[in-house]
């Protein structure tokens, strides 16, 4: 039968073979209950049900009956029994089941309890490490909010800062199309100049001309005026002479008619005196005779020498009246000739002006372009030079136009033609072509990078040029004079509230090496090549985005006076590397870069200016044909024409205006890199040597600096700041 769960389990039990078997459906069938077939389900009911069932006997004296109904009930019963047997079997093994299933979780959980601690202290320490994470990150965050707001205020600027460049793009536009206007304006004015000057120059010739012809003439008045009055001082000399002698005639006469009175009294008192002789008589009358006859002589000559005297009066009148007249004369001519050397200095002042102003703009339109300024220099004869038989090889046009900036040279009865910024003759002094670069030099003082190198071959006068002749103050270079001038200069503006902080570096590329001049680490082995530094250390040249050049550990001295700078330039010179060749004594077998850095603040006005100058005595190229290089000096002048080669390939690259420029084909031209394609003022010196055994060498350097002058290299800029910088003033070449 089915029964009803009995406390949410529902027993089972089977019969067979006329009895009852009972079990658990989840067990397997018992022993005892093997002989039943079926099973049959019991419930907490059935089982209440089965023991307090009572008989059902309709003859209580049926005994059969009531036995059958017993052992039906006792089988039932024993059924149950066994069920109950096998059940409490069942939950036997099972308990031991469970008991090793609880060993087995208790084990496990331990297991659990550890890994789980494991996992907390791993939990606990990714937690503190996740807090701190979160710690830093809200710090970042923090930071990060910091770096977006001041970046939104730098967006919020640079937007400001682009509508003002975008203004002041249209404000250079149009300064720009001003200084278009202004430049076709200053080439007019640069024309009608020209013209000007030539007439200038004509009308200065003729007043020569015609100051010379008064001057001739004025010669001339002056020698009859002194003519005139030589002959007056010997008619006055003349008439004083008469004058006395008539004095004299005039006291003799006085004195003869005393002595004939005293004759004549003498007669008359003979002539009353009877008594004296005869013979006395007569000799006084020869006597009186005598005396009348001299006093009548004497009249005549008084009367010849008044005469004479009037004559002279009327001599000395007339060259009175020729004197007043030459003297009017010459001061009208004196008049004349200083009116006229008066316009003479007013032309030569306009004139002056006039080419001052030419400069000017010939700079200005200089920079506006961008341009490379040349000067040419010739140095002049050597004792054991001399001019070949057909002449002078340079000559110098006396055309107005290329007067002072013109120079020709004759090579093989081929005459070649070049037009520089200036030419310098040989008998150009030291000081005059310091004045030419005098207002370059001021420029570093004003912000602004400033580079002035010189080249040529050996022996043209590069160094005397760069650095003058020791012991010679009169014939100082460039650089010492650039010095004086950058200290006087800044000694003057003391008072308007500037103060400078300058500081130099000296340096020598000598085969292809870069030498520190100034290091106090020295290693020198012989006279000639001295090798500066730490032995085998490398100095590297970089350049920022500013376009400024630092070497690395290069030595840098702060300097306060013009001798503290001549006793590194001294020591400098002494350190520099130079040798004997055929064609030079001492031959500069290096590059020599000589860097005066300046810093300047302006205390009342707190504006600040970096400029940076750069002085340059390149080494001379050279043939090895004329040279008689061997060994090092061979070595040497190889590296040297191979620097001067690249200076030329960069040269040829940015007059062609070339996307790339051959800088970093040598330590030279990376060096240099800012001077010659960065926002520099840069100045070259071509030195050229007049002797005809240089001809090629002068027409090879001339040609590569008119190519040098036609280079484009970009506007000047001048570095100013409104906040002192920390390291910058000290990084920059």
């Amino acid at each position: 039968m089915v029964g009803t769960p009995m406390n949410g389990r529902r027993l089972s039990y089977g019969f067979g073979n006329g009895g009852h078997d009972l079990g658990p459906s989840s067990t397997p069938p018992s022993n005892a209950g093997s002989d039943y077939g079926s099973f049959i389900d019991f419930t907490r009911e059935d089982v209440e049900a089965l023991l307090n069932e009572k008989s059902k006997r309709k003859d209580r004296f049926n005994y059969k009956e009531r036995c059958e109904n017993m052992i039906d009930y006792i089988k039932r019963l024993k059924v149950c029994i066994r069920w109950f047997q096998d059940l409490e079997l069942s939950y036997s093994l099972e308990q031991e089941k469970l008991k090793s299933s609880l060993e087995l979780s208790q084990q496990k959980c331990m297991e659990i309890e550890l890994l789980l601690k494991i996992k907390e202290e791993e939990l606990n320490s990714i937690i503190t490490e996740m807090r701190r994470n979160c710690a830093s990150l809200q710090e970042k965050l923090v930071k990060e909010e910091t770096d977006k707001s001041a970046a939104m205020e730098s967006l919020v600027k640079e937007r400001e800062a682009r509508l003002d460049f975008e203004r002041s793009q249209t404000t250079l536009s149009e300064d720009l199309g001003r200084a278009q206007r202004e430049l076709e304006t200053a080439n007019q004015k640069i024309t009608s100049l020209n013209e000007m000057y030539k007439r200038l120059q004509e009308y200065i010739t003729s007043l020569q001309q015609y100051n010379g012809k008064l001057h001739s003439e004025l010669s001339t008045v002056e020698g009859e005026l002194k003519r005139v009055e030589k002959e007056k001082a010997t008619v006055v000399e003349n008439l004083t002479l008469l004058k006395g002698q008539l004095a004299l005639s005039t006291a003799s006469q006085e004195e003869a008619i005393k002595q004939k009175d005293a004759f004549a009294s003498e007669v008359t008192s003979l002539r009353d005196s009877s008594e004296k002789s005869g013979s006395e008589l007569n000799n006084l009358t020869m006597k009186t005779h005598e005396l009348e006859t001299k006093c009548t002589l004497q009249d005549n000559h008084i009367k010849e020498l008044q005469e004479k005297l009037t004559i002279a009066e009327n001599k000395l009148e007339v060259c009175d009246i020729s004197a007043i007249e030459t003297k009017t004369e010459f001061e009208g001519q004196q008049k004349l000739v200083n009116d006229l050397e008066k316009r003479l200095a007013d032309a030569e002042y306009k004139l002056i002006e006039g080419e001052k102003l030419r400069k000017e703009l010939h700079n200005t339109i200089l920079e506006l372009k961008g341009n490379i300024r040349v000067f040419c220099r010739v140095r002049p004869l050597l004792p054991d030079e001399s001019y070949s038989t057909e002449g002078k090889i340079i000559s110098y046009p006396s055309s107005m136009e290329a007067a002072g900036r013109g120079i020709e040279l004759a090579q093989n009865g081929q005459k070649h033609s070049f037009t520089f910024d200036r030419v310098f003759a040989p008998d150009a002094s030291q000081q005059e072509v310091f004045t030419e670069i005098s207002q370059l030099v001021q420029s570093a003082l004003d912000g602004y990078k400033v580079c002035i190198f010189a080249y040529g071959q050996t022996g043209s006068g590069k160094t005397y040029t760069m650095m003058g002749r020791p012991g010679h103050p009169g014939e100082k270079g460039l650089i010492p004079r650039s010095l004086e001038q950058i200290f006087q200069t800044r000694q003057s503006q003391q008072p308007q509230g500037w103060k400078y902080e300058m500081q130099v570096s000296m340096l020598e590329i000598y085969n292809e090496t870069i030498r520190d001049l100034l290091s106090t680490n020295k290693s020198s082995s012989d006279a000639t090549r001295v090798d500066n530094g730490t032995p085998g250390k490398q100095y590297t040249i970089k350049h920022d985005a500013n376009g400024n050049t630092h070497v690395s550990d290069l030595t840098v001295v702060d300097v306060q006076s013009v001798k503290e700078v001549a006793f590194l330039l001294n020591q400098a010179a002494n350190s520099r590397s130079v040798g004997k060749t055929q064609m030079n004594e001492q031959s500069s077998r290096s590059h020599f870069v000589f860097t005066l850095r300046i810093y300047g603040v302006n205390e009342s006005t707190d504006q600040q200016v970096q400029g940076v100058l750069n002085l340059i005595d390149l080494a001379g190229s050279e043939r090895l044909s004329r040279s008689g290089s061997t060994g090092d000096r061979l070595k040497e002048t190889q590296a040297i024409n191979k620097s001067l080669s690249s200076l030329s390939d960069v040269i040829f690259a940015l007059a062609k205006k070339e996307d790339h420029i051959p800088f970093r084909n040598s330590k030279l031209t990376y060096l240099l890199q800012p001077c010659l394609g960065g926002d520099s003022k840069t100045l070259m010196f071509v030195n050229v040597a007049p002797d005809n055994a240089s001809a090629g060498e002068s027409l090879c350097s001339l040609r590569f600096a008119s190519r040098v002058n036609a280079c484009e290299i970009g506007t000047p800029r001048r570095t100013t700041t409104n906040g002192r910088p920390t390291e910058s003033r000290l990084s920059y070449f």
